[in-house]
């Protein structure tokens, strides 16, 4: 009696899984899904960047009037955190850059943001500023020190795009 008993356990067992594996392929064919539905979400960060400004101990860069298809993807500001600001947008080739803004320690802050890029000793002219170049394993890097505030647009596009996005820059204080 005992051996037959267990044999309907497994029995049961393999039933259970059969019905719970036909009504998850009826959930996945009946559920609507498009294929080519873009996964990334844009955000609107115009309430972020007139906060910022405000409250920023410098003048907060955003870019204005970007050429092509960028999405803006992520915005925050951390206060606490050295005043850092940090914008990130895909480009139209769908790579990553980033205008990361702080009044941390340049060398510190430059590396971090920049996934341990390191200074290449070399400047881009953009927009008549002279932007040092950083080279890492994952982003490179443009980067304006400046009193009172280190500016960084960096990520995994390249420097044409990098520099790019550093043209569009407009840094902007507003006092309350």
């Amino acid at each position: 009696m005992a051996a037959k008993r267990g044999r309907q356990t497994i029995r049961d067992m393999v039933l259970s899984m059969l019905v719970i594996g036909v009504v998850v392929a009826g959930i996945y064919v009946f559920i609507p899904h498009d294929k080519n539905t873009d996964p990334v979400k844009p955000v609107d960060y115009r309430v972020e960047l007139l906060t910022t400004r405000r409250a920023a101990p410098y003048p907060v860069a955003a870019p204005v009037g970007l050429p092509g298809k960028w999405t803006p993807t992520s915005v925050t500001f951390e206060r606490q955190d050295a005043n850092a600001w940090h914008l990130g947008f895909l480009d139209p080739e769908r790579q990553y850059v980033a205008i990361e803004q702080s009044t941390a320690p340049a060398l510190k802050y430059v590396s971090e943001v920049s996934q341990q890029a390191t200074d290449t000793g070399r400047t881009q002219q953009v927009a008549g500023r002279a932007w040092q170049r950083w080279k890492g394993p994952k982003y490179d890097a443009l980067v304006l020190a400046e009193k009172g505030s280190t500016t960084v647009v960096t990520g995994t596009a390249s420097y044409a795009r990098l520099a790019e996005m550093a043209a569009a820059l407009e840094f902007k204080h507003t006092k309350v």
